[in-house]
């Protein structure tokens, strides 16, 4: 019998068939419990669809897309300088400001795709292909031209298995590292980290303790986030806009939908001076990985505090303590991550523009479209 390949798209969780948790298997960013999240509180700027691929009726590969309009953010982020600013910001107005990404624009890492194993990949990403090319009638059907499709976050090998004649005349890049904290088995407290540490790592972490005196960390309930919720999105705010570039900006009521979604699996974690909130981080179980998620702070106080390196410490006693074998902390503040240990993973892409002439340049273009950040590797272990 001839294999009969076909694919669906959806726009809401409630139509997902049966098996899409079976395909996504242990990765919860393709879970149904997270899409619901994306659905519920996804940026205004987000447009998220899901791709199931079936053979012969039989759902066999799921797959995530993320339509941004550019267009409608005020600010991609003001912290370069203006001429480069000025250049990248024409570019993407004008040229680049609708994007179809394949995978998740929100976090580092393949969350793009899910196969069944031993599936055939080629007939798979072939359904993909046509998948997108649905997408991009329906975006243009409303008057919103794709200008750029984009894959996103995926090691040397998988990156490979698109690298083939079903996506011709696609530019491959290498985007900044995922930066990924291996925890040895042998490790059972903070205190193994900190016995692991050089002379000068395990002082740079005792000064950072002792800058943290006054401050005061507490896990924050649903209840908690909702009363607090304005100001989590100033400190949010804070940070994301001072970020080199953004292409998104989440909405107010992101993290109480993500509790209130995710329950144990998403914490957050709020860092207090006399009552008053001054910075949060967040976390995702994710089966053995625990994820970083987004924070934020007060500036003055985080300078003075050390508050962001004393979140990566945090962050990675509790991720010991709980047993968890690695902890993902994106692609971010790559220096001050690696100076508390975490070893940058090389990530890659494929992207193709819809402007001939542009597509041809995109290894010029992209140096715009994605700021390279100059940053040292340190070594914190002994």
């Amino acid at each position: 019998m001839e294999h009969q390949y076909s694919f669906k798209i959806y726009s809401k969780t409630e139509q997902l068939p049966d098996r899409w948790d079976t395909v996504a298997n242990d990765n919860i960013f393709l879970q149904k419990i997270y899409l619901d999240v994306l659905e519920n509180s996804a940026p205004s700027n987000m447009v998220c669809n899901f791709i199931g691929i079936f053979k012969n009726q039989k759902l066999i590969a799921i797959s995530i897309s993320q339509f941004l309009d550019v267009n409608q953010l005020e600010t991609f982020g003001n912290r370069d300088q203006c001429f480069k600013k000025t250049i990248r910001n024409f570019i993407f107005k004008n040229f680049s400001s609708h994007v179809l990404f394949i995978g998740n624009n929100m976090l580092t890492g393949q969350n793009a795709i899910k196969i069944v194993d031993h599936e055939n990949t080629t007939l798979v990403m072939q359904m993909l292909k046509l998948a997108i090319d649905k997408l991009k009638n329906n975006f243009n059907k409303l008057g919103k031209k794709v200008h750029i499709i984009s894959f996103k976050d995926f090691d040397e090998n998988q990156v490979k298995s698109l690298e083939n004649s079903i996506f011709p005349n696609y530019y491959k890049f290498s985007t900044q590292p995922n930066m990924i904290f291996k925890i040895p088995d042998n490790w059972n407290s903070d205190a193994d980290y900190i016995n692991a540490l050089s002379k000068k790592y395990r002082d740079q972490y005792k000064r950072a303790h002792k800058k943290s005196i006054g401050v005061e960390k507490r896990k924050m309930n649903l209840e908690e986030i909702i009363k607090n919720e304005k100001i989590i999105y100033n400190l949010y705010l804070h940070v994301a806009k001072n970020a080199p570039f953004n292409t998104f900006f989440l909405p107010q009521n992101h993290f109480s939908v993500f509790k209130e979604k995710l329950k144990d699996k998403f914490l957050f974690y709020g860092y207090f001076i006399d009552n008053k909130l001054i910075g949060f981080n967040t976390l995702i179980k994710n089966n053995t990985s625990m994820e970083t998620y987004f924070l934020g702070y007060d500036e003055s106080i985080q300078r003075e505090k050390m508050l962001y390196l004393n979140m990566l410490y945090d962050m990675i006693a509790y991720s010991i303590k709980k047993g968890f074998h690695e902890i993902i902390f994106a692609r971010t503040a790559l220096e001050i991550k690696s100076s508390v240990g975490a070893k940058p993973e090389k990530m890659f892409g494929i992207i193709q523009h819809s402007n001939s002439f542009l597509n041809k340049n995109m290894a010029r273009i992209f140096n715009y479209l994605e700021p390279e950040t100059i940053w040292q590797e340190r070594n914190p272990f002994k």
